[in-house]
């Protein structure tokens, strides 16, 4: 991997395929139902392994996530032993932080050897270009969302939830990211149509300023694939809980597809 004119330029392996998946929000809305998700989308990276060239995972893989300096949240061990397993087998593995995993520090670098980005980044991958993020707080409006984000990714909140003992900070992390909607970012999964779509509005922008073959996005909770210009198209991943949503990119075309066991 290497960075060229902003651009981070991957090389698709020959019959390879690049996967994309993203909002898991493990742990929620309790163990017992968050463990059969947790079990399902590992079976699903069991069976990619093989012929992945690299696994993007656009965000919200937890439904909370903080790093103090020596505690991380409790449970999760399934998957990140099979993030684990994936990443020393030489597959390199992407991830953007969504508004539920916000607050990572260092982990998933050190422990896992996983890339992790906090702002979209752009790629080239043979010879597409790419635009890739978790989706929160692009776009017009999402006005409140926007100002709770702000105040979260502030240094005095962090200061603050880092003083406060972890069995306290999480457990009231857990229920705002369970009961406030604009922490949650799902406050309304029905599809709005292309015109009231801010996430499309936001790829048209960016579209005005520079050419891009794909955008690619999770947070909306959506399984979207809609062409926005003659060479461009929006994609959103949907998600990991009532979809069980992913794409597959394989050197020339994305395609959106569903997790049946």
């Amino acid at each position: 991997m290497k960075k060229v004119n902003s651009f981070i330029n991957i090389e698709l392996e020959e019959s390879k395929k690049i996967y994309f998946a993203s909002d898991n929000h493990l742990g929620a809305p309790n163990h017992k139902e968050s463990l059969k998700r947790e079990q399902r989308f590992i079976r699903w990276l069991d069976s990619i392994k093989e012929n992945a060239s690299a696994i993007f995972l656009l965000g919200d893989l937890f439904d909370f996530w903080f790093e103090y300096k020596k505690v991380v949240p409790k449970g999760f061990v399934r998957v990140l032993g099979k993030l684990a397993e994936i990443r020393d087998s030489g597959i390199p593995i992407y991830f953007f932080v969504g508004n539920h995993d916000m607050w990572m520090n260092g982990y998933f670098e050190e422990e896992l050897n996983i890339s992790v980005y906090h702002h979209p980044e752009k790629f080239i991958i043979n010879n597409k270009s790419f635009f890739i993020g978790h989706g929160d707080g692009l776009g017009p409006g999402d006005k409140g969302f926007k100002r709770m984000k702000k105040v979260f990714r502030s240094t005095i909140a962090k200061f603050l939830f880092r003083i406060t003992h972890p069995d306290i900070g999480v457990r009231i992390a857990q229920y705002l990211s369970t009961k406030n909607k604009l922490l949650s970012g799902v406050e309304d999964i029905q599809y709005k149509g292309e015109d009231n779509e801010w996430l499309v509005q936001y790829c048209k922008k960016v579209l005005l300023k520079e050419n891009f073959d794909f955008f690619v996005f999770g947070h909306r909770h959506l399984p979207l694939n809609i062409k926005i210009s003659e060479t461009s198209n929006y994609i959103n991943l949907g998600d990991w809980i009532s979809y069980f949503s992913y794409a597959i990119y394989d050197g020339q075309n994305i395609e959106l597809k569903y997790y049946k066991e």
